[in-house]
């Protein structure tokens, strides 16, 4: 079933709902770190930081696909299919990100050069990542 675009809404309110999305999300993610870390201390990061990643993941999937790309389950394997694409941009998304707070720090060694490429990092990933998954993931009916 297609989509009216007075459903979608204009550009500036998805891009205002998307960048709330990914602050919920990320507070979504340190919520359940901090809640793992509380329940379980231990040395290890991996636990807090798994269970924070999948509960961020998760968030922002059902955000993004109800909210931003107003998309309904056909059936499961595609809904599987579309899980494992929105995964895997996720990640090589993340690379941008890391790779420019990398790069800053490496330049210029400052926490400011850090966050500077952070955030560009992380603004350049978040414009490819909806780019991907519009294209890829919740392609509109007859795309």
């Amino acid at each position: 079933m297609g989509f009216k675009s007075s459903q979608q809404g204009t550009g500036a309110g998805v891009a205002t709902r998307y960048c709330a999305f990914a602050m919920l999300s990320t507070a979504a993610n340190f919520a359940a770190q901090a809640t793992v870390i509380q329940m379980a201390p231990s040395t290890s990061l991996m636990p807090s930081i798994l269970t924070g990643t999948a509960a961020g993941f998760g968030l922002k999937y059902f955000l993004d696909k109800r909210w931003i790309f107003f998309d309904r389950i056909s059936s499961h394997g595609d809904e599987m299919l579309k899980v494992a694409l929105y995964g895997l941009f996720s990640v090589l998304t993340t690379l941008i990100f890391w790779g420019f707070e990398i790069a800053f720090w490496t330049i210029w060694k400052t926490e400011f050069a850090k966050y500077t490429g952070g955030a560009i990092g992380l603004a350049l990933g978040y414009i490819a990542k909806y780019a991907l998954d519009r294209k890829f993931v919740f392609k509109p009916e007859g795309a």
